[in-house]
């Protein structure tokens, strides 16, 4: 967040609003670099064994493609808000692999909100997460809720 006041706050989350994420080129050297300290699985650092393997070429972990969403998501609103984290997510769902070379873009949508009970100067809001391809393939879906406070405090 920067010294300034945040852009976005609970109430610019409105249920079916849409939220573009900024597009993100994957490299074959941050896939390798990725997978080499957490997920060395051999297709995720050899563009023999990605060809070899179901996912048809050197493919990104899961959990980079997660990561670059955060990115994503942190360049697009994220870092510009009131956020105050997430308790967690519901899901994320790897559709097609993403594969070196492909450019990504993607939207987060608000699909509930409400102001906490016991906290009325925090609300929460429930995203939709949908990350494509180049090619307009959604390579990876991702449900999750967001803390987010609030410019004026609900009333008691």
């Amino acid at each position: 967040m920067s010294n300034d006041t945040p852009r976005y706050a609970y109430e610019d989350f409105t249920v079916g609003s849409e939220w573009p994420l900024p597009a993100k080129s994957v490299e074959a050297s941050e896939i390798i670099d990725f997978a080499t300290q957490f997920d060395p699985q051999p297709f995720h650092l050899d563009e023999a064994a990605g060809k070899a393997s179901i996912l048809g070429g050197l493919a990104a972990s899961g959990w980079h493609t997660v990561c670059m969403f955060m990115r994503m998501m942190c360049d697009a609103y994220l870092l510009d808000s009131t956020s105050q984290g997430a308790p967690g997510i519901d899901y994320a769902k790897w559709k097609k692999p993403v594969l070196a070379g492909d450019t990504l873009t993607g939207k987060s949508t608000v699909i509930e909100r409400r102001v906490s009970k016991s906290k009325p100067d925090l609300g929460f809001i429930v995203l939709h997460h949908a990350i494509s391809n180049q090619h307009g393939e959604v390579v990876c879906e991702l449900q999750n809720t967001g803390m987010f406070t609030l410019r004026e405090p609900a009333a008691a």
